[in-house]
């Protein structure tokens, strides 16, 4: 045990309260660009490994009660919150990132803490009957995620925006579509049949802007100029000769400056794209402000895209990619969903596990459940 003036824990629990703010930090960048780097989970996954051993030392000590505890809770926690991660990832619920964030999770965080802080114990509430911390985290996250449709639908009375899609999304200006994460809804989407679909098979609903991103940089356009001219660039004939890296769609990488793409904007046009007048004979001639008919194959060069890039940008099919790029050349506001970015309830979560407990648990027990 660690006294620290008002502040007293052990050292496992002590060095875990200071990840919190690593976690505020990864929920920002989480919320800014999508991304989190795979490396960031080393030093938080050794770290946790490091106190079980610690852990496991005391536990040994201690004997008896405390002993068959610490091997029951972090059994579960490693066991079986790192193999639901898994699982999950496997069938498409999640993505890599987050089910590594998951699995580093039940490694750092497997035990129930006891922090006192100015003669008050946190968390306040009493542990969960299973007292396996990174459950109790993932449970608050989920709680968070079941209030997040609600909070959705105020946003949207409040701004103005009723309608049935008002629970799953929000509507986006086509010029801020470039810098929006989140997938395009159609009205079909919108409905309660195929959103929960989606909630169960993400990568199967709705268009994801990240892949917009990758066509976008891919052909080197972007989309104020596939609007001023839709007609040309729907026309398979004027794909460029030399496509680009379509990168994996981030809004913040050509801000970033990345030298092997610092020529792709962030809309994916290049720095000093060629106009018409400059253009070869043959793109000179797609070039042409005739209507393209829509019995042309191939429109907007979705299945030439999907064929040239590896993996399947994001579940997206050529069909969808083309439905997608209709609208965006054609509506002035769209309507995304802007999904839930993993570590944001993950921190939440996180933040009330330590301050109060279990959420679902003291419903629970207030209402006389339990």
């Amino acid at each position: 045990m660690v006294d620290v003036g008002p502040l007293s824990a052990t050292i496992p629990d002590l060095l875990r309260l200071l990840t919190v703010p690593v976690f505020a930090y990864l929920a920002y960048t989480d919320i800014q660009t999508r991304r989190v780097d795979n490396l960031t989970w080393v030093p938080l996954t050794t770290l946790g490994v490091a106190l079980l051993a610690l852990e496991y030392q005391d536990a040994v000590a201690a004997g008896g009660r405390e002993w068959r505890l610490f091997v029951i809770t972090t059994t579960i926690s490693v066991g079986f919150v790192v193999s639901m991660a898994y699982l999950f990832h496997f069938l498409g619920a999640f993505g890599g990132a987050d089910a590594r964030a998951l699995m580093t999770m039940a490694v750092l965080y497997p035990t129930w803490p006891a922090i006192t802080l100015a003669g008050t114990t946190f968390p306040v509430a009493d542990p969960a009957p299973m007292r396996v911390f990174s459950f109790t985290i993932l449970t608050n996250a989920v709680v968070w995620g079941i209030a997040y449709p609600g909070l959705l639908a105020l946003r949207n009375t409040a701004m103005g925006h009723q309608s049935r899609r008002m629970f799953v999304g929000i509507p986006v200006r086509w010029d801020a579509i470039p810098t929006t994460h989140g997938k395009l809804l159609s009205d079909s989407d919108a409905g309660i049949g195929e959103r929960l679909k989606g909630l169960l098979y993400p990568r199967q609903s709705g268009l994801d802007l990240d892949a917009v991103r990758m066509y976008l940089r891919w052909r080197g356009a972007t989309l104020d100029e596939l609007r001023a001219d839709p007609e040309h660039y729907r026309d398979p004939a004027s794909l460029p000769e030399e496509t680009h890296d379509p990168t994996d769609g981030a809004v913040h990488l050509a801000n970033e400056g990345a030298s092997e793409n610092a020529d792709v904007a962030t809309d994916g046009g290049v720095d000093e794209p060629e106009s018409p007048e400059d253009a070869g004979p043959d793109e000179a001639a797609a070039a042409d402000h005739a209507a393209v008919d829509d019995t042309v194959e191939d429109p907007w060069g979705a299945a030439a895209f999907m064929a040239d890039i590896e993996g399947d940008a994001y579940g997206t099919s050529p069909e969808r990619l083309r439905d997608g790029l209709d609208r965006l050349v054609t509506e002035e506001e769209l309507w995304v969903t802007p999904g839930i970015p993993f570590l944001v309830p993950v921190f939440f979560g996180l933040l009330v596990a330590f301050a109060y407990g279990d959420i679902l648990i003291g419903a629970l027990r207030a209402l006389g459940l339990i």
